[in-house]
């Protein structure tokens, strides 16, 4: 996955799955331009890889003059633009249904999670076109095609952004501009662990009983490690998937192929084995 030569921007590059990617593409021979909204966390990644390697941008992606200063710091690497990964994004925090969710929290997810990569898709794409072509890599989630209660405005923004990935991948394929979605299961970010502490204080129990809890009944039965998503990203990011464009990619540990209630029955029978198990000692 050779990206030499390659200038790339990653948003959300500070922490998380943005941090990782960051990390393989610049391993993997990229120049990046990491933006953010914390400008300490962007500059505790740029000093953990090769001097040149990263500039760093504070903005956020919601902002149009801020998509301006990512794009222009991007380009002064020089060489054009290659690759853009629209990574950085809001959880739903507190859960709510629609009834009850609070209307300027929606409209601050639709802006950040939609919207952003919406502006930064139509300033970097021209960019692209003009270096002969280039690479989008859209961080959506598993929740962007499966819904997950009380969380509307992430799953909904989630799901749209595949939508707009698949349209512009239709609109510029002509251009050689590729676009294609990642959709992470879950992933032991800060972001999500922090969520997950707070549910495990109120049921009384610790973070890792509850990763181990919601991940029993998916094939790869554990949360993944950010370092996990960033290998497919580095893959669409280079001439390595040449031919691939409109993709949504679950890479969830084969959490999208189980049947809920499949699940739930799989359980019950389980807990009906060791009972007849224990009661046979």
């Amino acid at each position: 996955m050779d990206l030499k030569g390659r200038v790339a921007i990653v948003t959300g590059g500070g922490t998380g799955i943005g941090e990782a990617i960051t990390k393989r593409v610049v391993a993997c021979g990229a120049r990046v331009c990491i933006a953010g909204r914390r400008q300490e966390m962007l500059d505790e990644v740029a000093k953990s890889l090769p001097e040149g390697s990263v500039k760093t941008c504070s903005a956020d992606v919601s902002d149009e003059k801020d998509v301006g200063r990512i794009l222009k710091t991007a380009l002064s690497f020089e060489g054009g633009l290659h690759v853009l990964v629209n990574n950085a994004a809001l959880d739903q925090n507190p859960p709510a249904g629609v009834v009850d969710m609070d209307v300027a929290d929606w409209r601050r997810m639709l802006e950040v999670n939609l919207t952003g990569p919406f502006l930064m898709m139509k300033a970097c794409i021209p960019q692209m076109i003009k270096a002969g072509g280039g690479s989008v890599v859209n961080i959506s989630s598993l929740a962007g095609l499966r819904c997950i209660s009380e969380n509307p405005g992430f799953c909904t923004t989630k799901g749209g952004l595949i939508n707009l990935t698949q349209q512009a991948a239709l609109d510029y394929g002509r251009y050689n501009v590729r676009c294609n979605v990642v959709c992470p299961g879950a992933t032991k970010t800060e972001m999500f662990t922090e969520n997950m502490e707070a549910f495990a204080q109120m049921v009384g129990t610790n973070v890792e009983d509850i990763f181990a809890r919601f991940m029993k009944d998916v094939p790869l039965p554990r949360v993944a490690l950010p370092e996990e998503m960033a290998g497919i990203c580095a893959f669409l990011a280079s001439d390595d998937s040449s031919f691939l464009t409109g993709a949504a990619i679950p890479v969830d540990g084969g959490a999208a192929v189980v049947d809920v209630s499949g699940a739930v029955i799989s359980g019950i029978v389980r807990s009906l084995k060791e009972r007849a198990g224990g009661s046979n000692e």
